[in-house]
């Protein structure tokens, strides 16, 4: 499945981007939507949507008031950080079962890719503090590095190990075919809204591709 990532900054972009897509992430960070936006956003949207509300431009009683908006009014996936605090996380994750929506919890590295034992780790945390997906994103520097992420496949299910940085695209491209339950992609050229990621229509082309392989 693809997941486009929105980092629309008005309600009205969102909704008409969300007619050419099957399943969609909403970056409540990179955008201006209000409670009131995500309330009537969520209980209508057409598909699948992910909540999804990155630290850094946002206090963090903001972007708690957002994400339950979005749980409450009907996401399907809600994404935390593994950086929030004890508080943050649970209550996010209590939030998100009382509503039947699943839990994204996120690894991010920067600068590097781990080593494999570190990064299982992570996964089992992430499990362990109430996740239904554990997500690590790396940056990848070489192809193996690459190669260190899409092993993760080996290891757990409902996992997503994506890259950053150009080589990433690689592991975007290669998620699904070893088991993950979506992959990232961009609207279109120039909307990113991760290093590595491709876009829509560039995903699909190579998918089909490589399935005739």
């Amino acid at each position: 499945m693809l997941c486009v990532s929105l980092p629309a900054f008005s309600y009205e972009d969102v909704r008409e981007a969300l007619g050419s897509v099957e399943f969609a992430e909403i970056r409540l960070d990179k955008n201006g939507l209000t409670v009131e936006d995500l309330k009537k956003l969520f209980s209508t949207s057409p598909v699948p949507l992910i909540a999804t509300c990155r630290p850094g431009t946002k206090p963090d009683e903001e972007r708690l008031a957002l994400l339950a908006a979005a749980v409450e009014s009907g996401a399907a996936y809600v994404d935390v950080e593994s950086t929030s605090s004890p508080e943050y996380f649970e209550t996010v994750r209590k939030l998100a079962r009382e509503k039947g929506c699943k839990l994204i919890g996120t690894y991010h590295n920067l600068q590097e890719t781990p080593m494999k034992l570190v990064l299982a780790q992570v996964i089992e945390e992430l499990f362990d503090r109430g996740a239904d997906i554990a997500k690590v994103v790396c940056r990848v520097r070489n192809i193996q590095e690459c190669s260190r992420l899409l092993s993760l496949y080996e290891t757990k299910k409902n996992i997503l190990a994506l890259g950053l940085g150009e080589l990433g695209v690689l592991t975007r491209i290669a998620a699904p075919f070893l088991g993950a339950p979506f992959t990232y992609a961009a609207l279109a050229p120039g909307k990113e809204t991760a290093e590595g990621q491709p876009d829509l229509e560039t995903l699909k082309a190579l998918m089909v591709l490589l399935k005739r392989v």
